[in-house]
């Protein structure tokens, strides 16, 4: 059954030595297993592939997001390393949405009590 199977998000990138250089040095992610000329990063105990295709960037819907315990923090490093966001608060609900190098869009999200 898929809901006892691991899920894998994708990140698409045109460039994939750019996107690199942007989730490990800008936003700080650690390489992991490269395959299919792609390369795996394991953020909170799950994967995600990327993966050198050229539709990437094109989806005008977020692509994955963050779930932090203090998204004002979070988005305060990011900014510090260079990560250009755009803030939105929703009921219950407080998220940052980013564009990658590759102009994918990400979020980092937190639940609100």
């Amino acid at each position: 059954m898929l809901t006892t199977a691991p899920i894998r998000a994708y990140i698409p990138v045109s460039n994939l030595q750019r996107a690199r250089r942007f989730y490990e040095q800008t936003v700080g992610l650690e390489p992991g297993e490269e395959y299919g000329g792609g390369v795996i990063y394991t953020c909170g105990g799950a994967e995600v592939f990327m993966y050198p295709t050229p539709n990437a960037g094109t989806s005008r819907a977020s692509q994955a997001f963050w779930q932090v315990a203090d998204v004002e923090r979070e988005v305060a490093q990011l900014k510090a390393r260079g990560v250009v966001f755009e803030e939105y608060d929703m009921p219950g609900l407080k998220t940052a949405w980013f564009k990658d190098s590759e102009g994918n869009i990400m979020a980092v999200s937190q639940r609100l009590r």
